[in-house]
This record gives structure tokens, C-alpha cells and sequence, in this order.
């Protein structure tokens, strides 16, 4: 995909910028071939029959993965999503042989805070931009400018535009490393941190394993860092009134992680059909947009098409589904390994939102011990895609958070 992305940026963005000389503007221009093709694809489907599936038990549903393509042939607009990405500024470096896509927008404040925002699977950096115009401009969205954060929104390695990938053992652990790098080449010797699904783990391990690098680090899942080896939380190590919390994570292994046994085993297999088939990534993906979302079956309560076709979108012209899947792999095969083995785990200060249908979320006695707790807020709503679901939560829980630590 090199030769088919632009690196020109509006003379503003540069203006703005002041990244090191290894720091390249960078701007989506997907060529219209490769959206001819994409066309051309998608109208010669040749569908997989399906029946008594009305409730998505077997997979996604057909008659809704239909709608959804017809949609993609002849209403979605991606130079319309082109246009609103590259509103923002972004540039690639490389790091220790790993290509990093990010966002970098300054925040407009008297005294902005750095904060690194980390995405998951099936997730882009994209699903963050309901929060970048308040956290990085409160004043313009009805906050205090004293709230202001300087935003770094990367691409996970493999993922997007954070490609291509051509080196192994890149996991979230490893992630966490070059994060820290990046900060550094961006000139933030201290940083804030933020991260759902994956991110979240990358997050934990820097406030583990960096914890004087940053002030504080924010999610909303939270999982044990070593979750390869077996180290889960127990059943009984849920209160009473925790039951349902418990029951989502048992419900979450039984039922829904076949999809991670696979991309932690043979992730090429299934690659060579999600990059040559559009109709099958959007199944792959829409599937996890609808279960893990708290959208009770009707994922359009939560995400609009668009939304919806702009994530598979990113997966498709990137052709990153593969190196994606392949991030599960290298965390299953190459363990995460404690920095020290202290109690807490997690000792730069830690805050947590509480989401009801978050897939998977430890106890509190847990949490008490695993981090150095020192927020936990609870929300009436919202999934696992907490900043896409419900941005105002993730927005508010964050400043104040942050607004304490130096």
C-alpha cells in the first residue's frame, strides 16, 4: 500500500507540527483502483447460504450482512471519511524496524498534558475521534481549558496504517516499549495513558513496567497482564454483587473467543480469505461490533454504517487483517514477563471506568490489589468499545483523573 498513500499535509498541519526530521506528514489518498476493485468485489459476492440465524446464534446474520454491503456499493462515501481523517494531523516513523501510523494534535490550553491513546482488535485508532476535539480543546466543547491534552493517537503495530508489518514478536508488551520511544522522539519525558481492549494491556505494562515515565494510566478493561499463562480471576473472587460481571466473563470464554484461539494459532489460515474477500472481513468484524457492543442485538443502536464500514475499511485497503490477527499470536507465543514482582502490579497510579457490558472486567478485590487504584467510576452504559460507545464517560473520567496527577 506505499505507493498508494499520499504523505502531503496541509501547510497548517506542518505549521503546527513540531515532530523530529524522522517524523513524515502523512495523509490517507487510497487510489481509485483500489476502491474500483473493492467495488467490483463486493457486487460479485457469492453468498453462503444461511437459515435459522435470525438472532446471530450460528454468526453473522446474511440478511443484515447484506444490507450492510448494498449499503457499501451504493451509499457509503469513504472519500467522505478520507476528508475527516486527514483533518487531523498525522504522520509515520519507524521504530526499531516497526512502521507507526499516529495522529499528533496539540492541545489548546494553558498547560497541555501528553496522552497517548491505544486502540485494539477489531478496532483502528479511528474509533478515538469522538474524544480528540474535547480532550485536546475542552474550551471549545464546554470545558475547562486547563483540562487541555497534547494527543498522540497511534495505530497499533500491523494494524492500519501502521503498516506493512515485516517483524515478529511485536505483541502488546513490545508495544508498550515503542510507545515509550515515541513519546520520547515526540519530546514527552512523562506522558499520560489511555487504552481499551488491547490498548488496555499496553497501558497496564506501562504503568508496570514504566511506571516513572508516566503520570497515570486510564482503561476500561482490566485483565491480568500474564492472561496467556491461565492467570484469571476465579469465581469466587466476585463479590455477590458482582455476579453479572462474572457471569460476562464466563459467558465471554465459552462463547465468544473462538475467534482468539484462532488468531492465536494460525492466524495466516484464516488471513488469505479475510484479505481477499471484503464480504468476509466485514462479517469477521461486524460480528464483534454487534457482541461486544452493549447495542442488545442491534448494533445500528450503537454505530451507524458508516462508522461500521469505515473500521473494515481501514482493515481492507491497508490489507492489515493478517499482521492484526497476528498480534494475538506473538502475545500467546512470546508471554508477557513481569519488570518486578511488587504488589501492586501496576504501580503508576491507576484509574478504571466501569462499563456494564464491558466482555470482560476482574473484581474489585482483584483490581484493589493487581493496581494502584486510585479512580474507579461506574456507568449505566456502554461496552467494550467504551470512547466509540460512550465518549462523554471516557472523556470526563479521564480529565478528572488526570487533572490530580503531575
Amino acid at each position: 500500500m506505499d505507493e498508494a498513500l499520499s504523505v502531503e499535509l496541509p501547510e497548517s498541519a506542518l505549521q503546527e507540527s513540531q515532530e523530529k526530521d524522522d517524523m513524515e506528514p502523512f495523509r490517507v489518498d487510497v487510489p481509485d483502483e483500489v476502491l474500483d476493485d473493492l467495488h467490483g468485489r463486493l457486487k460479485r459476492t457469492r453468498w453462503a447460504d444461511d437459515f435459522a440465524n435470525e438472532g446471530w446464534q450460528y454468526g453473522t446474520n446474511t440478511a443484515y450482512l447484506k444490507e450492510l454491503v448494498a449499503y457499501w456499493i451504493d451509499g457509503y462515501d469513504w472519500r467522505k471519511q478520507e476528508r475527516a481523517i486527514n483533518a487531523y494531523p498525522q504522520f509515520r516513523t519507524e521504530i526499531d524496524g516497526v512502521p507507526i501510523h499516529f495522529i499528533h494534535v496539540r492541545g489548546k490550553g494553558p498547560n497541555p498534558k501528553p496522552l497517548i491513546l491505544s486502540h485494539g482488535w477489531p478496532w483502528t485508532f479511528w474509533e478515538y475521534h469522538k474524544v480528540i476535539g474535547p480532550l485536546s480543546d475542552p474550551g471549545a466543547h464546554g470545558g475547562d481549558p486547563a483540562d487541555a491534552f497534547d494527543l498522540v493517537v497511534p495505530s497499533l503495530p500491523g494494524y492500519g496504517f501502521s503498516t506493512p508489518l515485516r517483524k515478529t514478536g511485536v505483541n502488546f508488551w513490545r508495544t508498550s516499549g515503542l510507545w515509550v520511544k515515541l513519546m520520547e522522539r515526540l519530546g514527552y519525558s512523562r506522558f499520560a495513558a489511555h487504552g481499551a481492549d488491547w490498548g488496555a494491556l499496553i497501558t497496564a505494562d506501562l504503568g508496570h513496567r514504566y511506571p516513572e515515565r508516566v503520570t497515570g494510566v486510564h482503561f476500561p478493561l482490566m485483565l491480568p497482564l500474564d492472561l496467556f499463562s491461565g492467570s484469571m480471576p476465579a469465581p469466587e473472587d466476585y463479590d455477590a454483587d458482582e455476579a453479572p460481571m462474572a457471569a460476562r466473563l464466563q459467558n465471554f470464554f465459552a462463547t465468544e473467543s473462538a475467534y482468539s484461539a484462532l488468531q492465536s494459532t494460525k492466524p495466516q489460515t484464516i488471513a488469505a480469505a479475510l484479505n481477499d474477500s471484503p464480504v468476509g472481513l466485514a462479517s469477521w468484524i461486524v460480528e464483534k461490533q454487534r457482541s461486544w457492543s452493549d447495542c442488545h442485538g442491534d448494533v445500528e443502536t450503537r454505530f451507524t454504517k458508516d462508522d461500521l464500514l469505515t473500521t473494515i475499511m481501514i482493515y481492507w485497503v491497508t490489507q492489515s487483517y493478517g499482521t492484526s490477527a497476528r498480534y494475538y499470536y506473538e502475545a500467546a507465543h512470546n508471554p508477557w514477563t513481569p519488570a518486578h514482582d511488587r504488589m501492586p502490579v501496576v504501580e503508576a497510579p491507576v484509574g478504571i471506568s466501569v462499563l456494564p457490558e464491558e466482555i470482560c472486567s476482574a473484581p474489585r478485590r482483584w483490581a484493589q490489589r493487581y493496581y494502584n487504584l486510585k479512580q474507579k467510576r461506574y456507568h449505566a452504559s456502554g461496552g467494550h468499545f467504551g470512547a466509540w460507545e460512550e465518549p462523554q464517560a471516557i472523556i470526563t473520567d479521564v480529565r478528572d483523573f488526570f487533572r490530580e496527577l503531575d
